[in-house]
């Protein structure tokens, strides 16, 4: 393409050039294409990690949307039995600020994703671009875990974090709503959040950490000499030794003859969660189990 067209927009292009035909990537035995879609016809994910997004960055991204367009493409699935409907998978912040700029239309990779797919790219993006807050970027672990069956070491793998990070963030999830905010406004930090969430009175911990500016070393010595609260104690007190979980998923397996993984909730919950390749293996496994 001539340098002349560099920089430009596709809506720019378009005008110049007429309407520019499908770009199709062939990628495995996936095509993905990437083409205009309308706004109107695109919504945001549920399972988005990231819920907050910065009015005034939205706004400096619109202004310099309507100079230059959209540079790089959102990612959207197709909505099941909706043909003409899609789902964000990566790019709401994008979209937002398309819609902020007045476009009727934005460029996109349509691609074929089920939900667990979705939601890893989905975390994946926002966790790349440093661009979650810590609570969010918590919840978005969780909800790997728990909706897409993956384990501590999994996650970490994905992600490219330590299991460490990922535990002591994690903590987070258990602290009171009111905390949650404090956080997210910055007024304390993940380190005095991770801190105080095994305490049994996290709130009065988190307006004390603000009232005295308390460090973060000063806040583990208060919630030493603090009691530890009960959801805490029942996570330690219930958590199954990791030898005897690989026991039991190898056992179960190797009598399903299909990957078996444990998944440990507080309060000594779970779930077993077997997974299968095909249709045929779904089918036999149902025959196994309703014996």
């Amino acid at each position: 393409m001539s340098s002349k067209f560099l920089g430009k927009s596709l809506a720019q292009l378009n005008e110049e050039m007429g309407q520019i035909p499908d770009i199709s990537v062939l990628t495995g035995a996936e095509r993905v294409v990437v083409k205009p879609i309308p706004l109107i016809q695109i919504s945001p994910n549920p399972d988005q990690p990231r819920k907050t997004f910065d009015e005034q960055e939205l706004k400096d991204l619109s202004e310099s949307i309507k100079e230059k367009g959209v540079l790089v493409p959102i990612i959207l699935r197709s909505v099941q039995n909706k043909p003409y409907l899609y789902e964000i998978v990566a790019g709401e912040r994008r979209y937002r600020a398309a819609q902020l700029a007045g476009l009727s239309e934005i460029p996109a990779l349509v691609k074929s994703l089920d939900d667990k797919n979705a939601m890893e790219i989905a975390l994946i993006e926002n966790v790349q671009r440093e661009n979650l807050n810590p609570i969010e970027e918590a919840l978005g672990y969780k909800n790997l875990m728990e909706k897409c069956g993956y384990s501590l070491e999994e996650v970490s793998k994905l992600i490219g974090k330590s299991v460490s990070y990922i535990r002591n963030l994690m903590r987070i999830n258990s602290l009171p709503d009111s905390v949650k905010q404090l956080i997210i406004e910055g007024k304390i930090s993940p380190s005095h959040a991770r801190t105080i969430a095994v305490s049994e009175n996290p709130e009065q911990l988190a307006h004390d950490i603000i009232n005295n500016k308390l460090s973060v070393a000063e806040t583990q010595k208060h919630v030493k000499n603090s009691n530890r609260s009960k959801t805490s104690r029942n996570l330690v007190k219930n958590t199954l030794d990791a030898e005897y979980v690989l026991k039991i998923e190898s056992k179960i397996s190797k009598h399903l003859k299909a990957p078996v993984k444990i998944r440990e909730k507080r309060g000594g919950a779970g779930q077993f969660i077997i997974s299968f390749d095909n249709r045929v293996q779904m089918e036999d496994l149902i025959d196994k189990l309703s014996k």
